[in-house]
């Protein structure tokens, strides 16, 4: 698609349907409302970028990024609002931030990566069906908690009892806990539920670990637990317990090992949406898809911290080995 460099009427075309836009090669404008701290924000915005050049939108010529970072959620209505009256052409979200967004983008349509079920949140009627005016890509994919508790006992063959830190406000949480449980009737192991829907909680529930007598704990990745992975993995640690979890971001800060989607390929697969939607599609008519890509993250400095030999037929699948 050809883009001009210079369009006089740039308030007229601020004005008009994306497909017009698109089809007079206006700069696109996108409004990035992060769902996390900047810090941890800035991979994922550069994964869209990525994704974006691939598709020939470049910033400083035919793109422009407009980032938000709010201080929380109560937040998010400001930055939609204000990015509004810009205007931008689409909305990108993550995570927590998603729903509000959507709630306060009018007419403007919204992409999002969102870690929870979409259809238990009201954002669709199947993945095929996205409803209203945004669609993306969902993290969550129920199997993955099993699968991560067949890791779990190849690396510890003698393991009897997990404990599963995860906020039960995520939606889908309770699919994947009963996918687990499975699992684990199948593994003859024991389920131990640390529910936490706050740091506060997070606190008494973390207390429980020795007193449960976890032998590890697998962490659901959700706002509460991503934003907190640090402690809840130093206070594992500290009590000789390995922990697993289903993004690499959890590896890195110290998790023996991480399961899961790579982030990066699922934020790079916004573009498409992007792409799609600028050139005249709408959001319900592109179905929301699931991650493709899947890395095994094993931390080998906390593995020799607790004393655990990793397999080495584990090693040797294994994406990344943090050394």
């Amino acid at each position: 698609m050809k883009r001009r460099n210079f369009i006089a009427a740039a308030s007229v075309v601020a004005g008009m349907p994306l497909a017009a836009v698109a089809q007079l090669g206006a700069s696109a404008r996108i409004g990035w409302i992060a769902g996390y701290r900047r810090q941890m924000s800035q991979p994922f915005v550069a994964a869209v970028r990525a994704g974006l050049s691939q598709h020939g939108y470049v910033e400083g010529r035919n793109l422009t990024i407009e980032e938000r970072y709010p201080d929380d959620l109560q937040q998010v209505s400001v930055a939609v609002e204000e990015l509004r009256r810009i205007p931008v052409d689409l909305f990108v979200t993550q995570g927590a931030a998603t729903r509000s967004v959507i709630e306060n983008a009018g007419p403007i349509p919204v992409v999002y990566v969102f870690s929870a079920d979409p259809i238990e949140y009201g954002l669709a009627q199947s993945l095929a069906r996205p409803t209203g005016n945004a669609t993306g890509i969902t993290l969550m994919m129920f199997d993955l908690a099993g699968k991560r508790l067949e890791l779990l006992h190849e690396i510890l063959p003698g393991l009897r009892r997990v404990a599963i830190v995860a906020s039960p406000d995520h939606r889908g949480e309770a699919r994947e806990r009963q996918n687990a449980i499975a699992v684990a009737n199948q593994l003859g192991i024991e389920i131990q539920y640390l529910p936490a829907r706050s740091r506060a909680e997070l606190d008494g529930r973390l207390s429980e670990l020795a007193s449960g007598g976890a032998e590890a704990v697998d962490v659901y990745p959700d706002p509460v637990t991503t934003g907190n992975r640090e402690l809840i993995i130093e206070v594992a640690t500290a009590r000789g317990i390995p922990v697993i979890s289903g993004w690499a971001m959890f590896a890195e800060s110290g998790a023996l090992c991480t399961y899961g989607p790579r982030l990066s390929d699922s934020y790079q697969r916004t573009a498409y949406y992007i792409d799609r939607i600028l050139k005249g599609a709408k959001p319900a008519e592109l179905p929301i898809e699931q991650p493709t890509v899947f890395d095994l993250v094993i931390n080998m400095k906390t593995a020799k911290t607790l004393g655990i030999a990793i397999p080495s037929a584990i090693l040797a699948r294994s994406d990344q080995v943090i050394e």
